[in-house]
C-alpha cells in the first residue's frame, strides 16, 4: 500500500474537470450536476494517504460514514445543497493549503 496517493494534484485535477473554482458550489442550484464529483472526493478522501492524513478530520469522517452507509451521514449527504457545502469547504482548504500555489506555478510554467 502507498501513502502517495491522492496528493494535492489528484485533488486539483478533479476540481479542475469542473471548471476551476468551485469557491463558490455552496450556492449552486440544489441539482445533481455535481453528484460525480462528489462520489468521486469521497473515494478520494477515504484512502490513506500522507495528504489525506493533514486534511481535517471532519472532511474523512464523514467520507468514512458516508461509504459505511453510516444512516444520518448518508440521510444528510443525500441532500445537494449539503454536498455542495462539503465540497466547497474542502475546495477552500486545498487551495489555501497549496493549491494556489500549485495553480500559481503551473501558469508561471506554461507562461515560460
Amino acid at each position: 500500500m502507498t501513502l502517495t496517493k491522492p496528493d494535492l494534484q489528484d485533488y486539483l485535477q478533479l476540481f479542475s474537470q469542473y471548471g476551476g473554482d468551485l469557491g463558490e458550489l455552496y450556492r449552486a442550484p440544489d441539482d445533481e450536476r455535481y453528484a460525480l464529483l462528489f462520489e468521486q472526493v469521497m473515494r478520494l478522501l477515504v484512502r490513506p494517504s500522507l495528504f489525506n492524513l493533514r486534511l481535517p478530520d471532519t472532511f474523512r469522517t464523514a467520507a468514512r460514514r458516508y461509504q459505511d452507509g453510516h444512516q444520518s451521514t448518508v440521510a444528510s449527504l443525500r441532500q445537494p445543497a449539503n454536498r455542495h457545502f462539503l465540497l466547497c469547504e474542502l475546495h477552500d482548504w486545498i487551495m489555501l493549503k497549496g493549491g494556489l500555489s500549485a495553480r500559481r506555478d503551473a501558469a508561471q510554467s506554461d507562461a515560460s
